[in-house]
């Protein structure tokens, strides 16, 4: 009894542990994203991403604007250093397998100056071991936010 016992508690420390580091990985990519924004580095930017991702914003009627991927980055490396700054904190991060779902509301500043705020949600696929943005979709608003 007390080996089943400790054969089954070693299998959940070890999913425990895989659950821990896979949400740190995740975090490390969606982190590089917009470190790679704030530091107008369309590089890093692009390193967060699938090669084919989408990106989508949900205006307040509901409409569904999609941006290419490659026009988002190039944007990036316009701006100087500082000028976008995302603020995210993480709300719900669920793995299952190769697939995470992510959600972060948001506040975002541009040239410091409170601009507006949202939440993303972020669908991310497990690629040869790394995390990679596969699909991206984002609310944005100007009033009840938290400053």
């Amino acid at each position: 009894m007390k080996k089943i016992f400790f054969t089954v508690l070693l299998f959940i420390n070890c999913f425990c542990f895989a659950q821990a580091l896979d949400e740190t990985q995740i975090k490390e990519t969606i982190n590089n994203l917009f470190i790679g924004m704030k530091n107008a580095d369309a590089k890093m930017v692009n390193s967060a991403f699938s090669d084919n991702a989408i990106l989508q914003t949900i205006s307040k009627e509901g409409n569904v604007k999609t941006e290419e991927l490659k026009n988002f980055i190039s944007s990036v490396s316009g701006f100087s250093k500082n000028d976008l700054d995302e603020k995210i904190s993480y709300l719900s991060i669920q793995i299952d397998g190769n697939l995470a779902s992510v959600f972060t509301p948001y506040e975002f500043y541009f040239k410091g100056k409170f601009s507006h705020c949202g939440a993303n949600s972020f669908q991310l696929v497990q690629q040869n071991n790394t995390w990679k943005i596969q699909y991206l979709i984002d609310t944005r608003r100007k009033e009840n936010c938290k400053k």
